[in-house]
């Protein structure tokens, strides 16, 4: 497959497009060594796709296309530090042919833009292993700053692993 970050585009969620995003949920190979938490429940998109198209106040996903071809998608949810402030943490969930092609660092750029363009927040972050260095370095490209370690912040395979916390705020050079 010839695939590269050009013309990746993010759209909402197509209800023919849940089963690609339960992939995720359902196979260990497409949910990456570093997403795989076992199996959990696997209906819960379809019911939130029901309710709101996936697209919340609190959250929501879309996917990364490019043309018609479904090559993931990216997700945010809402953090409340205090009473009256919010921001964002995002998140992706490419299948392994996007991967290392330089779509994950365009979605992720083009989500930031989203967040920015369409919400008042003036922080997104985002985390990811220790070991996942994929994902480090597309969020750096992405424009995002490393903040620091997490030691022991994620449960996975049977061991806690540390995490890496990433952010980009609002007025951050583009």
């Amino acid at each position: 497959m010839s695939l590269s970050s050009d013309d990746v585009a993010l759209r909402p969620v197509a209800e023919d497009d849940l089963p690609v995003m339960e992939r995720f949920l359902t196979d260990p190979e497409t949910a990456t060594p570093f997403q795989w938490f076992g199996w959990w429940d696997t209906g819960r998109w379809r019911r939130q796709w029901a309710e709101n198209g996936l697209l919340g106040d609190d959250g929501g996903h879309l996917m990364v296309v490019r043309g018609s071809q479904r090559l993931g998608f990216v997700a945010w949810r809402k953090v409340r530090p205090t009473y009256t402030t919010f921001y964002w943490n995002m998140g992706i969930g490419l299948l392994v042919d996007a991967r290392g092609r330089g779509v994950g660092t365009e979605a992720q750029r083009q989500l930031v833009h989203y967040l920015f363009a369409h919400t008042t927040v003036v922080r997104i972050e985002a985390d990811t292993e220790l070991e996942n260095i994929a994902e480090q370095r597309a969020l750096e490209k992405a424009g995002f700053t490393r903040e620091g370690v997490l030691r022991s912040v994620a449960f996975r395979d049977g061991q806690w692993r540390d995490g890496v916390r990433y952010s980009i705020l609002r007025d951050d050079p583009a």
